[in-house]
């Protein structure tokens, strides 16, 4: 058993540390927060470096699947801003793993190359104001038209709709007694006549702000259906296939991530404050509070990339995604409240960067699958593996 990375993921990390702080030093970091600002400068850069191209396999344009350096490349992003590191899960996740698993020959072709070059993103369009973790009572409608598809309905909390090219929304396709028989995964241009996007002012996560988006007889054309005539009416196993396992992974990660900046953080200003004539890190209370902190880190790590690693292997995982994502989410949270109560005061002004992880890592344990909807596929299958 070799817990050590391989040379070509030390090698990522070392080009993305080098990416960050050159292209994302912490007071454009600061800004883009602030003015809830997506970065699309930025993000084209990071392009440059290839790692969108991580999910979509090489006849395609792209470096080859390689969920272990994804999930590294999300974690190091999300340790100064989230305002990259969702946009990078936009287009290298939610676009590059869903076109590669669900998508026809046609559409792999056209898509996948602007996926791998940065030109293609995805928002999320699941979630609606009654469905939530209950994703089969989704209510927005698609009918077809002849070679067309004419959708009504509303998402919410859709986040990065507005700066996203399609909206990968989850749609009712036929009677709604079926549930799970009739729905089906239909690309929306969010630009599209008839789409309207409503921004949700939320506490974290800025620069892929969510929103509320409505759909008012919104016309795309059948070839937009993910799977094409295979696709119409199959959307629920495109939805709950390997593709949500890498989400719940995803989250993870960005919750690493935020956790990583957080104990370092912590860790220096620990050493620079003075009270009493004595570092505070000189404190006993101090020093536990930093081990904590460093143990639950390295046992969320652990946990993320065995998971990735299975996935990556395809492997049963649906049981340590889950794990993963439930562990490593309240770790940050519970790290980032360290972070704030080590730097007193100062952690709850917004001149300090521990203001933001707080308020970031608080929506972890809810987004991609809550804490509690983890818990329960963890015990459903585990019992299912039995």
């Amino acid at each position: 058993m070799n817990f050590t990375e391989p040379d070509h993921i030390r090698q990522l990390r070392d080009t993305l540390e080098r990416f960050v702080e050159k292209e994302m030093p912490r007071a454009a970091a600061a800004q883009w927060d602030k003015n809830n600002h997506f970065p699309r400068d930025v993000f084209d850069k990071l392009a440059g470096l290839g790692v969108l191209g991580l999910t979509v396999p090489e006849e395609y344009g792209g470096a080859g699947r390689d969920i272990l350096a994804t999930m590294v490349v999300i974690e190091e992003l999300s340790r100064r801003s989230l305002a990259v590191s969702v946009p990078y899960i936009m287009g290298a996740c939610y676009a590059g793993m869903n076109i590669v698993e669900c998508a026809t020959e046609e559409q792999r072709q056209a898509l996948l190359p602007k996926v791998a070059d940065g030109t293609l993103i995805f928002a999320y369009g699941l979630t609606e104001p009654d469905a939530g973790a209950d994703l089969a009572s989704v209510k927005t409608r698609a009918e077809r038209v002849g070679d067309t598809v004419r959708i009504n309905g509303a998402k919410r909390f859709c986040s990065g709709a507005a700066i996203s090219d399609y909206i990968y929304a989850l749609v009712r396709s036929g009677p709604e007694g079926e549930r799970h028989k009739n729905l089906s995964m239909v690309m929306i241009p969010s630009t599209a006549k008839g789409v309207l996007i409503t921004p949700i002012e939320g506490m974290g996560m800025k620069g892929a702000a969510t929103t509320d988006v409505s759909f008012d007889d919104v016309e795309v054309p059948f070839a937009n259906v993910i799977g094409g005539e295979g696709g119409w009416n199959k959307g629920w196993p495109m939805l709950v296939g390997p593709g949500l396992d890498v989400e719940k992974l995803e989250v993870a990660a960005i919750g690493v991530g935020i956790a990583r900046a957080a104990l370092d953080d912590a860790w220096a200003y620990a050493f620079e404050r003075r009270q009493f004539g004595k570092r505070i890190a000189s404190y006993q209370s101090i020093q536990h509070k930093l081990a904590d902190m460093k143990t639950q880190l390295h046992a969320a790590r652990l946990v993320l990339y065995h998971a990735a690693w299975l996935a990556n292997e395809h492997q049963p995982c649906q049981v340590e995604t889950s794990m993963a994502k439930l562990f490593a989410t309240e770790v940050c949270k519970a790290v980032a409240l360290e972070c704030q109560t080590i730097f007193g005061a100062y952690g709850y002004v917004k001149d300090f960067d521990a203001e933001r992880y707080v308020r970031d890592a608080l929506l972890m344990p809810i987004i991609g699958g809550s804490s509690a909807v983890q818990r329960n596929n963890i015990f459903k299958g585990t019992l299912a593996r039995a």
